[in-house]
């Protein structure tokens, strides 16, 4: 089979990108496993945060919110400081002047807030994503635009002859493609490497995340509430369950992820430590995987060594409330057109790989 572009990878990433190129060429998205979206996408911690990321990812997702409205719910943020954490509340106030931030009194937001944490700043406009709906809804719009998706389709062998790419997959197929997305996720840096692309440093860093049943249940409009340490955060769920997160970043090979009973361990003494809840059953825990370059910003652009080659990696945990914006961005550089108005404003040559020299 011959195709204009093949995506690798059909988590959030390559869906919505294929869904973004729509009907303007032939699309193949290939997928490792035997269903997208089943590492990182499926175990995000689902919600949309301007301030999550830093000040490079943030125009990326104030440009993203309008475009996830139907998938977004209301939530809050809040941003809990020590007592000697008062500046680092301040410094994120003058790093994010477009992001709406209010300085808050925590006692009056969260019940059973222990003393340690007198310092909040409301972030009002964080929401929770539908990321299920909103990846199914991206599928089935690349779909309706003519996309192919394959499944099960590990990609083994990149080899460039002449204008096109030769794709060789475990199962024996073979695609042949003009254009090369590399959507890999956590497996970016090892699909790089075998189209002799440049060699960035795409790392994984596994993330935990617990389902906690507490006493009192946590309440329904509990806002996402995130350490300004980054040694936490929480969220509510369904009948009064609890999401909590270390905040942990182990680094890793891309893998299966699974939770680590210390990280585990880490979150429940750290919440314990915040709140006066009783924990009364551990229900569940997962992990996931969020892959950073190396300087933690995205990575969008035309490969500098292998012609052909696109780069569309380096998401981390932002991916998700990023995605619409950043497949409007990687669709017009892949087919060679201007940027659509709602991220003309932004910057892209900041996610180029150029920046890591060629």
């Amino acid at each position: 089979m011959r195709t204009d572009i093949a995506i690798i990878g059909a988590g959030i990433a390559g869906a919505t990108l294929a869904a973004a190129i729509g009907e303007r060429a032939r699309v193949v998205l290939l997928e490792g496993e035997a269903q997208p979206g089943y590492h990182s996408t499926g175990r995000s911690a689902a919600f949309w945060s301007e301030t999550y990321g830093g000040p490079a990812i943030q125009p990326l997702t104030s440009a993203s919110g309008p475009l996830l409205a139907p998938w977004l719910g209301p939530r809050g943020g809040l941003h809990l400081g020590r007592p000697a954490e008062s500046a680092l509340l301040d410094a994120m106030q003058a790093e994010f002047p477009a992001v709406r931030l209010e300085r808050v009194d925590p006692q009056c937001i969260i019940p059973g807030l222990r003393g340690d944490y007198p310092h909040g700043l409301a972030e009002p406009t964080c929401a929770d994503i539908d990321v299920a709906g909103l990846h199914a809804a991206a599928l089935k719009a690349a779909k309706g635009a003519g996309a192919v998706l394959w499944c099960d389709a590990w990609v083994t062998g990149l080899m460039r002859n002449g204008s096109a790419w030769e794709i060789a997959l475990a199962d024996g197929r073979t695609l042949v493609a003009d254009t090369v997305v590399n959507a890999a996720g956590a497996w970016a840096s090892a699909v790089a490497a075998m189209a002799g692309a440049q060699p960035i440093a795409i790392q994984p860093y596994r993330r935990t995340v617990v389902q906690l049943e507490v006493d009192p249940p946590a309440p329904p409009d509990l806002p996402l509430t995130m350490d300004v340490a980054g040694s936490f955060y929480f969220k509510p769920e369904a009948g009064g369950r609890l999401w909590l997160s270390p905040h942990d970043e182990s680094a890793t090979d891309p893998c299966d992820a699974a939770p680590d009973e210390l990280d585990v361990a880490l979150a429940i003494d750290r919440l314990e430590r915040a709140v006066d809840w009783r924990i009364v059953k551990r229900e569940r825990a997962w992990a996931g995987l969020r892959s950073f370059a190396p300087d933690r910003v995205p990575v969008y652009g035309w490969d500098g060594r292998a012609p052909g080659f696109f780069w569309y990696a380096g998401q981390g945990g932002f991916g998700i409330q990023t995605a619409p914006a950043a497949a409007m961005i990687g669709a017009a550089l892949v087919l060679g057109e201007g940027l659509p108005e709602p991220v003309s404003g932004i910057d892209v040559a900041r996610y180029a790989p150029e920046r890591f020299g060629r």
